[in-house]
């Protein structure tokens, strides 16, 4: 197989190089556009254990994945961390190139070291305000232990993203804020349209910041001007000449047609869209004691079917797995 061609392939052409894969459903924070009010955690029996990950993402590397980004839940909860992201890295001889994680940041002060050593290379980092009564009435928790792990972060050399999901309640009025704050410290922002992937029925259209919003905030402020659409979710723009950001307009502008990604859960099922309303089971297969072929035959059907995606059944998602547990 030629890794550098991507035999992942669906039936719309598009061909799948990054996969996303959630070590846990647990998370320490309570973010209302993620979180059910009161979830219960999945036993640890039913999670995939980092040998049945890693015997995955090698299957599918070899198959033409190139990142992998590591997701929860918080995957900062998961016990071993460190020790995964070394297996993963040892993946790259096979056409790995690169290993990113998303996180809460909350607990990443004495790892952020450890896991450059291990072989991660970037971070995404949730920040949905730099106001700490806004952040720790979004969150459940407070902003200081998110801040030291972003400090730790750009000392131990880690690139890092921030994210921030828009509430029109919530933080709706702080997009010049945070744009300054994250400009001020030389991080990328990119801001993220609330999508309706929390918990059934709860999701409020009226709540969605648009990506033509937040631009028109913005130019209130700055000179803004847009940057050449790749194949990232993020429409890129400059901001006064010097400072990127990037918005996520997943509800006002899908971003479907250019798709290169799945995602895997803790639980071990394949979702070939985020907005699918079924995944496909490689759990199972893999506690058969199923062959690799087997496995990789299951991946790639499940991949061949995937759907247009939310460009074509927009709205809320009915489904009992929610965003905590799907890995963003």
């Amino acid at each position: 197989m030629n890794a550098s061609v991507s035999n992942l392939i669906d039936q719309h052409g598009r061909r799948k190089r990054k996969l996303r894969i959630s070590l846990t459903d647990r998370c320490n924070f309570r973010c209302r556009y993620c979180m059910p009010e009161h979830p219960q955690w999945l036993p640890k029996s039913q999670l995939l254990s980092f040998e049945e990950i890693v015997r995955v993402a090698r299957v599918m590397v070899a198959d033409g994945i190139q990142h992998i980004r590591l997701t929860g839940g918080e995957p900062l909860l998961r016990r071993g961390l460190v020790d995964c992201v070394a297996a993963l890295d040892a993946l790259r001889g096979q056409g790995l190139q690169r290993i990113s994680m998303t996180s809460n940041a909350s607990l990443l002060a004495p790892l952020a070291a450890p896991l450059k050593a291990a072989g991660l290379d970037d971070l995404n980092i949730s920040l949905d305000s730099a106001e700490p009564a806004t952040f720790e009435r979004m969150t459940g928790r407070p902003l200081a232990p998110v801040i030291a792990g972003i400090d730790a972060a750009v000392a131990a050399g880690l690139p890092l993203k921030l994210n921030s999901v828009l509430l029109r309640d919530d933080n709706g009025a702080q997009i010049v804020a945070l744009t300054e704050w994250a400009r001020a410290r030389g991080l990328p922002l990119r801001f993220i349209e609330y999508m309706p992937l929390d918990t059934p029925g709860r999701w409020q259209r009226e709540q969605v910041v648009s990506e033509a919003e937040i631009l028109a905030a913005l130019r209130e402020r700055f000179d803004v001007q847009a940057l050449p659409r790749g194949a990232d979710p993020a429409t890129r723009y400059v901001v006064d000449g010097d400072y990127q950001i990037g918005i996520i307009s997943t509800v006002s502008n899908p971003f479907c047609a250019s798709c290169d990604r799945l995602r895997i859960t803790a639980t071990g099922e394949l979702y070939t869209c985020l907005f699918a309303q079924t995944g496909t089971s490689l759990r199972t297969l893999l506690r058969e004691g199923a062959a690799d072929a087997a496995l990789l035959d299951t991946i790639r059907d499940a991949v061949w079917r995937k759907k247009a995606g939310y460009v074509t059944e927009r709205g809320p998602v009915e489904r009992p797995i929610t965003m905590h547990a799907m890995g963003g």
